[in-house]
């Protein structure tokens, strides 16, 4: 195969136009013999069939498969993608006109103007929204974030055709500007009302060519903006058949030309964009979350501490190790964080796989911090609080658009948190009103939008992890749970789990809490020795357990080391417990929530519905009280902690043990009080003997029925 010499080779005397066209030639015959090559490996003769008898105008290119043809043009096309496009576009017009069959193909080659997309290695063109720079104008990008607003898709008229009633003659006239695709020359924009004679004109509307027009906002992923930094976004322009593609809070890769546009005013800046010739939505497990990077040695020692007796209770010590206590706390973020598994039945209902949590207690009892640890954590969280976020900042915004005048849908935190955790801080301090917006989110996992002539549902499949006060300021354990917390039972059965921290007065575990902050205090950064001044790169670095930056490649620790660990102590309870490192934690979390997917076994189920019908009908004594009600969600409740229960394991099956781990952590949850062994076992011994069971037994059989038409068991 020859090489395609890209240069101009300049010769005495020539013209330049003939030069440009006998390039674009040139390039056409390049990118013809390209596509109809049988040694790339994309078959794209075949391709354009296909998209011929779909109805698709554009084409996807790789740029790997094109590099490996003539790597000199593939770096063209990322240098200067107005002169190699055009060329390429109207290379794949002239293969559609030669495979083109009517009686297959529904679209018209000669009718229609055919586009690429772009896709595969970048480079360094591949970047996030906060790495574009100066130097990259007028350059090929791929820009991957997510989607937070979406305007109306408009037509943009590309050539408008009138009639003249007095000279009987028809006019055509056409528009091209900064956002057209290629290298054009720029017209006027001014839409002609009369001719040059003074003739008014008549706009013959069939004749004219529109094209669908949409502007976009993507935003820099948040679990990859710097800690303490405003994520950056930038706008894109989607034209033909890519508008109305994504909607807000999908996580999207976007391949284009970035561009600069006039301001208009006398100002040095200009405004920049991406005029998008490919955007796809990034999906798969991970939902386009970024993943840390797994390595065969990790895999390995993540199934070597899956395997232990003792790996729940020693995966759930290393969430916020640095807070004495709150061990229940501490398993039912585990779980949160690992998440049930979502379903999808055959007639369309939709049932969440994700674990909503509430804390409600006094003061200084490390609420706020166990938030902070989950969005440590979490490969996706978003965090807010309740005084400082509205109803629609949660969900979703219709707002107005300044330089275009028209509606814009702006996607809020629960929709930007799609696929991860949101973090809700004073959760009380939210007005009632906002507190409403978000009920269906936390069960139908939809935003729902009927604002402004815009109809819309959004996803917002997310976890809520909120904190909250009492109503009194301290919690009144002479009043019943409800009327500390003060919430509806309505948003009160939403939450999965709800946990009462009280601040008890009791001397000798204010020892052991006064011992372990002392502990944490003396904590020492790594590369820091005892004595030595302290340098300033590490002089405000945050309080955290983590080791230093491990390359990907290496395996990364599994244990933190005792004489470094935040809270390590060396004597009482807890003293040389192991705890797994806050890298190794991140990665077992992500392997065990992407990789398994547990369904329930016969003996799971049963113990499942036996523990439901007791809390449903439990007689309590009047000093014991119910922190939340007891409806068909708690059923779900219990479903969704097991099968999260058994993914620490990471086993394939939900067994009799995750039911009952469930059970124990919702039952301190409801009654700050554990399932005794003794206790369950004779609760199974003793299903059914009681004649005044019988409604009981009724209930179990109907949900029993219930699982069972779910098709849930193995």
């Amino acid at each position: 195969m020859a090489d395609f010499d890209v240069q101009v080779r300049t010769e005495q005397g020539a013209n330049p136009w003939e030069e440009q066209e006998q390039l674009f030639d040139e390039r056409i015959s390049f990118f013809r013999e390209f596509l109809d090559n049988d040694y790339n490996r994309g078959d794209y003769k075949n391709a354009i069939e296909q998209m011929l008898t779909a109805g698709e105008r554009r084409l996807a290119v790789n740029l790997d498969h094109l590099r490996d043809y003539n790597r000199e043009t593939a770096d063209g096309i990322l240098t200067a993608p107005s002169e190699y496009l055009p060329a390429f576009e109207k290379a794949v017009a002239e293969v559609a006109e030669r495979v083109y069959n009517p009686t297959r193909h529904t679209v018209n080659p000669s009718e229609e103007v055919f586009h690429i997309g772009l896709r595969g290695s970048f480079g360094e063109h591949h970047v996030d929204p906060r790495g574009i720079r100066a130097s990259l104008i007028g350059q090929l990008v791929c820009v991957e974030g997510i989607v937070t607003r979406c305007s109306l898709v408009r037509p943009k008229v590309a050539k408008s055709v009138h009639y003249c009633d007095e000279t009987k003659m028809f006019s055509s006239q056409e528009y091209r500007d900064a956002t057209t695709p290629g290298n054009p020359i720029p017209t006027r924009m001014t839409y002609p009302t009369e001719d040059e004679s003074g003739n008014p004109l008549t706009t013959e509307f069939g004749y004219c060519v529109f094209r669908d027009h949409q502007t976009i906002n993507i935003q820099e992923m948040p679990e990859r903006a710097p800690p303490g930094q405003l994520p950056r976004s930038v706008d894109v322009v989607l034209d033909d058949d890519l508008a109305d593609r994504v909607k807000p809070g999908d996580r999207v890769q976007v391949c284009g030309t970035y561009r600069s546009l006039g301001s208009g005013q006398a100002t040095s800046t200009f405004r920049t964009l991406i005029l998008a010739n490919n955007i796809q939505v990034l999906g798969g497990k991970s939902g386009g979350i970024s993943a840390p990077n797994i390595t065969a040695a990790d895999i390995r020692n993540i199934s070597r501490i899956a395997k232990r007796r003792n790996a729940f209770e020693l995966i759930a010590r290393s969430v916020a190790p640095s807070i004495y206590g709150h061990e229940y706390i501490k398993k039912a973020l585990l779980l949160l964080l690992l998440g049930g598994v979502e379903r999808n039945l055959a007639n369309g209902t939709h049932i969440r796989g994700d674990i909503n949590l509430l804390m409600v207690g006094d003061p200084s009892t490390a609420k706020s911090q166990l938030l902070r640890y989950v969005l440590n954590i979490a490969p996706l969280a978003i965090a807010t609080t309740g005084r400082g976020s509205s109803g629609v900042g949660l969900t979703a915004a219709v707002t107005h658009d300044k330089e275009t005048g028209e509606r814009r849908l702006e996607a809020g935190a629960m929709v930007l948190g799609d696929r991860g955790v949101v973090c809700i801080d004073e959760f009380d301090k939210m007005s009632d009103a906002d507190r409403v917006a978000i009920h269906e989110v936390m069960e139908q996992q939809t935003v729902t939008i009927a604002k402004a002539g815009i109809h819309t549902s959004l996803n917002a499949r997310c976890s809520v992890v909120a904190a909250a006060n009492p109503v009194y300021g301290q919690y009144d354990e002479q009043r019943k749970p409800h009327q500390n917390i003060a919430l509806p039972d309505s948003l009160l059965s939403r939450f999965d789990l709800l946990f009462v921290v009280l601040d008890r007065i009791d001397e000798a575990r204010d020892r052991q809490v006064s011992m372990h902050v002392v502990q944490m205090h003396r904590y020492l950064a790594p590369g820091v020795e005892v004595g030595t001044p302290v340098p300033d790169q590490i002089g405000y670095q945050r309080l955290s357990f983590e080791e230093a930056q491990v390359d990907n490649e290496e395996e990364t620790p599994v244990f933190e080391k005792a004489n470094r660990r935040v809270g390590a102590r060396t004597t009482g309870r807890g003293a040389g417990e192991e705890v797994l490192t806050t890298a190794f934690l991140k990665k077992f979390i992500h392997y065990a929530k992407s990789r398994v997917r547990p369904v329930l076994t016969k003996a799971a189920s049963d113990y499942i519905v036996a523990a439901y019908a007791e809390l449903r009908n439990a007689e309590m004594p009047e000093s014991r009280h119910k922190t939340m009600p007891m409806t068909a969600r708690t059923l779900e409740t219990l479903i969704r902690l097991a099968t999260a229960h058994a993914k620490a394991r990471l086993s394939q099956t939900v067994e009799e043990k995750d039911a009952h781990a469930a059970h124990d952590i919702l039952t301190f949850a409801i009654y700050k009080e554990t399932v005794s062994e003794k206790g369950a076992k004779r609760r199974r011994l003793n299903v059914g003997d009681d004649e005044d069971s019988s409604d009981a037994d009724d209930a179990a059989d109907e949900v029993a029925d219930q699982l069972q038409r779910m098709d849930m068991y193995v």
